[in-house]
């Protein structure tokens, strides 16, 4: 179960910390919300809500495979929500 409880904590923090670098994006830029903003932040809780929902399925054949896909689905979400965050101007 630790192996559950450090993988919902690593998609918290990720997202977390994304959304953060959104918020002091705009706080040193215009320091105000635009739409690309919002859409990066709207689409940062939406690959949360699909990560989580992924960890807490019950009808699961090989658990260990499946969490190893979630952990390798958000560092790839990451990859590119930092990769967007990046070509803001």
């Amino acid at each position: 179960m630790a192996n559950i409880k450090n993988l919902k904590k690593d998609i918290n923090f990720v997202l977390g910390d994304i959304i953060e670098a959104v918020y002091l994006f705009e706080m040193s830029t215009t320091g105000k919300p635009t739409e690309e903003t919002n859409a990066l932040i709207d689409e940062a809780i939406a690959t949360f809500d699909v990560l989580i929902s992924k960890v807490n399925a019950k009808n699961v054949e090989n658990k260990k495979s499946h969490f190893k896909q979630i952990n390798v689905e958000l560092e790839q979400a990451a990859n590119q929500l930092i990769a967007k965050i990046n070509k803001l101007q």
